[in-house]
């Protein structure tokens, strides 16, 4: 099941749909940072280039989990 949040970047409001095994992923990721999750999406769509936030989310999901096993 997807869930939405909704952050300011750039400026602007912008709502991103992850499924909630991602968030969790995202959620303890911008933990060990020492980051709040907003400002560790910020982070990720600063790098994303022209990738779709949600892809570029899924993606640093998938990266912190494998770089955990």
């Amino acid at each position: 099941m997807l869930k939405k949040r909704s952050f300011s970047l750039s400026r602007h409001r912008t709502s991103v749909a992850l499924e909630e095994e991602f968030w969790a992923i995202l959620d303890e990721e911008a933990k060990r940072a020492g980051l709040s999750l907003a400002a560790f999406v910020s982070g990720v769509d600063k790098a994303r280039g022209e990738r779709p936030l949600a892809s570029a989310l899924r993606l640093a999901a998938l990266a912190a989990a494998e770089s955990r096993s």
